[in-house]
């Protein structure tokens, strides 16, 4: 029996989170359910793909992880590098990975979508096949992910994530980063501020003081240290980075 993870945006004052775990429950008593985040902001899609984009990798291949959001548009299963989605078609899944889904069902249900895929999770989860879900899809609702640019001068990105700390995440990435600075001095540009050297920890900062630090997802996070970075420094979602390198 694979894991189930979920992650929603009901919130934990009304019901909505108890009903789907009771279909959870209700389907297989036995089922092992994870709960990721249940404060995800009320539709929004950024967020969601974030918080599961960050963290469904850690996951033992196979793992079933349903995403609860409106399901106005419909429900489906996708297969993504090697695990199964059970999502709303809205979007969401095209930002939680760059890779098309090798496969995806379009889940069928007469009435009460949600709780119907929430049992689908389950039985996806107990080893049945996709397909006896519902009919193929070759198309669903796609969004492109927004990345940073990176010339040989600069990379300017931008803040797409403010977490719970108040850490500013972007989307500037470990990789172009460490091969524009190498041998080459730089200047971090955020907001009135500026720094000259990317930390390996926070806490070769003093407390109060701002740091900057490629995170486990390696991308590049500003904040302050014990402090909330977004509101000491002015900076929020979609707030401009920039790095600007010197001229070897």
């Amino acid at each position: 029996m694979a894991l189930i993870t979920f992650t929603s945006d009901f919130g934990l004052s009304d019901h909505y989170l108890g009903q789907i775990k009771g279909t959870f429950l209700s389907t297989n008593s036995n089922q092992r359910i994870i709960d990721i985040s249940h404060q995800i902001q009320a539709y929004d899609i950024t967020h969601m793909a974030f918080v599961i984009e960050s963290v469904f990798k850690d996951f033992p291949e196979g793992t079933v992880h349903f995403i609860g959001m409106d399901d106005e548009q419909g429900y489906m299963i996708a297969w993504v590098e090697g695990h199964y989605f059970v999502v709303p078609n809205n979007g969401v899944i095209s930002l939680v990975s760059t890779r098309r889904p090798d496969l995806m069902i379009d889940i069928k249900a007469e009435k009460h979508l949600l709780k119907t895929a929430a049992k689908v999770a389950v039985k996806l989860a107990n080893g049945e096949a996709p397909e006896t879900f519902g009919q193929p899809l070759t198309q669903y609702k796609e969004y492109s992910q927004r990345k940073s640019r990176a010339t040989k001068k600069e990379i300017a990105g931008h803040v797409i994530r403010v977490d719970h700390f108040g850490n500013l995440i972007t989307n500037i990435e470990w990789t172009d980063f460490s091969i524009l600075s190498k041998e080459r001095k730089y200047t971090l540009h955020f907001g009135r501020e500026k720094l000259t050297e990317i930390n390996q920890l926070k806490s070769q900062v003093e407390p109060g003081d701002i740091f900057a630090q490629f995170s486990d997802h390696e991308k590049l996070v500003i904040g302050i240290y014990q402090g909330n970075g977004a509101q000491l420094l002015g900076l929020s979602f979609d707030s401009p980075i920039t790095i600007i390198f010197e001229e070897g």
